[in-house]
């Protein structure tokens, strides 16, 4: 499978894992778990099939690990592991973070993150890197990347609830002014 093909893959079951199901008849449990085969035919009736090679192919390949396919008693099933604008409970466990986290952004948001910390605005969840390269990549896709380190410790010692998606993202309700730290 060529790279184009890949990423016109990837970013189709994005689309319709995380943000629009219903744009292609999906209908996600309350996990956003959908049978493979349900996928594999509705994307075909409406104009983008794609084979099961081509669908584990990109699960596989996709160097940030964004779908999960799981095998059970009643045929696999797909989901994204975390970014979703739809109702979905990921049941993901409480976890106790590193030390600190970060997340990559830009120069023309940080004024309202200075006021109002990071909040996830159409996700359910802020996301948090694990790793500065990471957070880098993340924000670069916006623009000149801007790191922020947040002292999730202290959060969590706070109270603050922290929980890991399965591809290592973490993800927090919001983050508070006080517990991020500019680095460029």
């Amino acid at each position: 499978m060529d790279e184009r093909r890949t990423v016109k893959v990837s970013k189709y079951l994005s689309t319709h894992l995380r943000h629009q199901p219903e744009r292609i008849g999906l209908t996600l449990d309350e996990n956003g778990w959908v049978a493979v085969e349900e996928l594999l035919r509705a994307a075909a009736r409406h104009g983008f099939g794609f084979s099961r090679a081509e669908l584990d192919h990109v699960v596989a390949a996709n160097d940030k690990r964004r779908f999960t396919v799981e095998s059970g008693v009643e045929g696999d099933r797909i989901r994204a592991n975390q970014g979703h604008t739809v109702a979905v409970d990921l049941d993901l466990p409480p976890a106790e973070p590193p030390a600190y986290l970060y997340h990559g952004t830009v120069a023309r948001v940080m004024d309202a993150i200075r006021t109002e910390g990071l909040r996830p605005m159409a996700r359910h969840h802020v996301h948090l890197s694990p790793d500065r390269e990471t957070a880098t990549r993340v924000g670069a896709r916006r623009g000149r990347p801007l790191v922020l380190t947040v002292d999730a410790g202290a959060m969590h010692r706070a109270g603050h609830v922290f929980r890991v998606s399965a591809n290592g993202v973490w993800l927090a309700d919001a983050v508070p002014p006080r517990f991020l730290r500019l680095r460029g």
